[in-house]
């Protein structure tokens, strides 16, 4: 069991750690990198023949997303910078904004990633990954020499 020290000056940061390892461990997928204040929350379900996992992007486009497989690792990112631009706005209260970011997870041994499939709509992007189907084994006859 780990005990995480409490820090009075920022009780809801040692919560989000606390969380963060109870997330985890309870984590299939073993994520590589764990959530944070600007990364998008995530979630992963497992099907009879596939797994989904829906990443929150809202505000972000299909053009800033990128996903790919390095070493069984699947990795969603977005470079998307703030856009400047010559007349600056001046904000009274700015809470949102794009920022980059990374989230790795292992792929598990049953996913065919050849067939992996992902889709962006309404600011969520849905990962399709589809298990391996069983090769059943065929019956074969053997002669006797």
């Amino acid at each position: 069991m780990t005990l995480i020290k409490w820090q009075k000056e920022r009780p809801a940061r040692t919560l989000l750690q606390a969380g963060d390892l109870f997330n985890e461990f309870f984590n299939d997928f073993n994520a590589i990198n764990t959530p944070r204040w600007n990364s998008p929350a995530v979630n992963i379900v497992e099907e009879e023949t596939s797994y989904r996992i829906e990443l929150a992007a809202p505000g972000y486009r299909k053009e800033d997303l990128n996903i790919r497989i390095e070493d069984d690792i699947l990795v969603c990112s977005s470079d998307r910078k703030q856009e400047s631009g010559q007349h600056p706005v001046k904000y009274s209260r700015k809470e949102f904004s794009f920022n980059t970011f990374t989230r790795k997870f292992n792929l598990p041994e049953d996913v065919n990633t050849t067939l992996i499939k992902a889709q962006y709509e309404n600011g969520v992007m849905s990962i399709h990954l589809p298990k391996k189907t069983e090769q059943k084994p065929v019956a074969k006859s053997i002669s006797i020499d």
